[in-house]
């Protein structure tokens, strides 16, 4: 399901700025793309730089099945018709207003007429009209007006018809997209159920002065955030958040797993070596998907026999149906990045990330890193690359010769230009590594690898600064090149 979005940010009005749309559009803009928006962000843009962006917007509609407009700045009724200004839009009189600022029916019908299954409009602008006073006979009323909502259209307003919005003085963002930036990433909650969240919680911050509006006609439900075991449907909820399997020791598969979670290295590796072709055909893909789980997990604490099993995958399970291999795989694969509960880790389980995805060069393989993907899919930001995708990345390092030209210093990282290398801990003060360590040049290029969480096979490096490739380095010590997540 294609995805665009366009964020409009304006603050810069003169004599008028207001503190938070820049941030309000960021963060949503931000947020959107999680969610596998296409996203065209523009702020402080005039009423010509708006027009540009809503003709772009309505281009990528056509060929998408959900559109998203969020806007963030001031907004007005003239007669009855709502404006979103622009920073240029021209105040001192109410025609001028009109004809230089964006009406919203413009954006609704660029939306209707492209057809999109789902559309989604959401607007932070219902604040005062500061230039009333100089309107003798003011032709705007308070507030936004309401609007007609064509079928398979959400329209969100910061307000109530006809009553005005806050900024979030001293705050980062407006109050209304801070109550949705709290509510949008709830897993599998409808759009429609997201936005009463919102509106409970802008009545609570503002002591009950500002009640968020929606109208709305969508035929189908909506979700911003889909957890992954509501978007997989190959395995079971008890597979996907596995802390919620009760053992049955009747069960062959269940004894297997239980012997496996257990955190002593004998027991693990007697599991492990029942895991032979003739005893997996018996079990379930479900069950086979929660050993896999569970024997990436012992080999990350170490025990043997889970880390040959790993290594050895095609001939460990040759002779097995190709669905019930692919359940193994599903499951080591999707032990590295997800909890018990099913959810994202704070921290990717890596420590056999490159047996793991060694076996990504396998043809047969593919279907388990297709799997994989999709699951992370909603969480790309927080890659440099998608796992599972088998697109080939460019390392460039960049050494410093410094007093061990035969050892050169690791001074930069770089992927497409730029420099990924940065201190471990976000609360350091130095701005500069101030200790090392030598590394072969194949460690170096594992602890990378498994850093950006990219197979070694996927990897090109390229040294500079030196004539040749050296056979050491010396790294900074407590820096990384871990995506960094705000």
């Amino acid at each position: 399901m294609k995805r665009v979005a366009l964020v409009i940010g304006n603050a810069a009005y003169p004599g008028n700025p207001l503190a938070n749309p820049r941030h309000d559009a960021d963060d949503i803009a931000t947020v959107l793309r999680q969610f596998e928006f296409d996203v065209h962000e523009v702020t402080d843009v005039s009423n010509k730089g708006m027009q540009l962006a809503l003709t772009e917007f309505r281009s990528q509609l056509y060929l998408a099945d959900v559109g998203l407009f969020f806007f963030a700045g001031h907004g007005l009724q003239i007669e009855g018709k709502n404006y979103l200004l622009a920073t240029d839009t021209s105040m001192e009189d109410p025609v001028d207003a009109r004809f230089s600022s964006m009406e919203l029916d413009q954006v609704i019908a660029t939306m209707e007429r492209a057809e999109t299954t789902t559309n989604v409009i959401i607007l932070d602008a219902c604040r005062n009209n500061p230039w009333e006073r100089r309107w003798h006979r003011s032709a705007a009323t308070q507030g936004l007006a309401p609007v007609y909502v064509p079928r398979g259209t959400l329209i969100a307003f910061a307000t109530s018809p006809g009553q005005t919005a806050a900024d979030g003085i001293g705050q980062r963002n407006g109050k209304y997209t801070s109550a949705l930036l709290k509510h949008i990433g709830t897993p599998d909650c409808t759009i429609e159920a997201m936005f009463k969240r919102v509106r409970n919680t802008l009545n609570i911050a503002t002591n009950g002065k500002q009640i968020s509006w929606e109208h709305t006609s969508l035929a189908s439900e909506f979700f911003f955030n889909r957890s992954v075991g509501a978007r997989i449907d190959q395995y079971s909820e008890k597979a996907l958040k596995d802390g919620l399997l009760e053992l049955d020791d009747s069960t062959p598969s269940h004894q297997i797993i239980r012997s496996l979670k257990v955190l002593t290295w004998h027991v693990q590796n007697g599991a492990v070596m029942k895991l032979v072709p003739e005893t997996m055909r018996k079990f379930t893909k479900n069950n086979l998907f929660i050993i896999g789980r569970n024997v990436y997990q012992a080999a990350c604490g170490n025990a043997w026999t889970a880390t040959q099993f790993i290594e050895d995958f095609p001939a460990k399970t040759r002779g097995l149906l190709d669905a019930k291999r692919r359940a193994l795989l599903d499951g080591m694969l999707f032990e590295a990045f997800f909890d018990s509960d099913g959810r994202l880790r704070e921290e990717v389980k890596d420590r056999r990330f490159g047996q793991l995805f060694d076996l990504q060069r396998y043809e047969s393989t593919a279907p388990s890193f297709d799997f994989i993907a999709e699951c992370l899919l909603p969480y790309a930001n927080k890659f440099h690359a998608l796992p599972g995708k088998a697109d080939e990345v460019a390392v460039d390092v960049v050494l410093e010769a410094r007093e061990h030209p035969e050892c050169p210093y690791v001074a930069r990282v770089c992927i497409a230009s730029g420099n990924l290398l940065r201190p471990e801990d976000d609360d350091t003060e130095f701005e500069e590594p101030q200790r090392y360590r030598a590394y072969s040049i194949e460690t170096f290029e594992q602890d990378i690898s498994t850093q950006l969480l990219i197979p070694q096979h996927l990897l090109s490096f390229t040294y500079t600064g030196v004539t040749k490739k050296p056979s050491h380095v010396n790294a900074p010590k407590d820096w990384t090149v871990r995506k960094h997540v705000d």
